[in-house]
């Protein structure tokens, strides 16, 4: 009789185990397809470009797989409808933008203190 009980005791533990073990694999299935959708535009084809805004400034566009994902005529996060001064300013926040989205940081907001650390704020 109590060799019948260690052997239920055995089997059961066995099962649980394996249920667990089942449940683990399922969960890591379920984060690797979770990954492959976040990181969509890891390897996109991505290009900016640059595009002319009011006043004699610049924007830029920006293209994943040759449509349109983001249109910035002016500066983000800055009030007006001006853009930047250069082209080489607006080709450095493409640039920037375009690497936010590579890293997947949707949507790809520009803060005013990134746009001065890229040296494109004159003030």
């Amino acid at each position: 009789m109590r060799n019948k009980i260690i052997i239920v005791i055995v089997f059961i533990s066995l099962l649980v185990g394996l249920c667990f073990l089942w449940k683990k694999r399922e969960q890591a299935l379920e984060n690797a397809a979770v990954r492959e959708v976040i990181n969509q535009y890891k390897d996109a084809d991505i290009k900016a470009v640059i595009i002319p805004s009011t006043n004699h400034t610049f924007g830029y566009d920006i293209y994943v797989h040759s449509a349109v994902l983001i249109h910035q005529p002016s500066r983000p996060g800055l009030p007006g409808n001006t853009g930047f001064a250069t082209l080489e300013d607006a080709m450095k926040v493409a640039n920037f933008v375009i690497k936010k989205i590579h890293n997947n940081e949707l949507p790809p907001t520009v803060t005013i203190e990134e746009l001065r650390e890229l040296e494109v704020l004159k003030n």
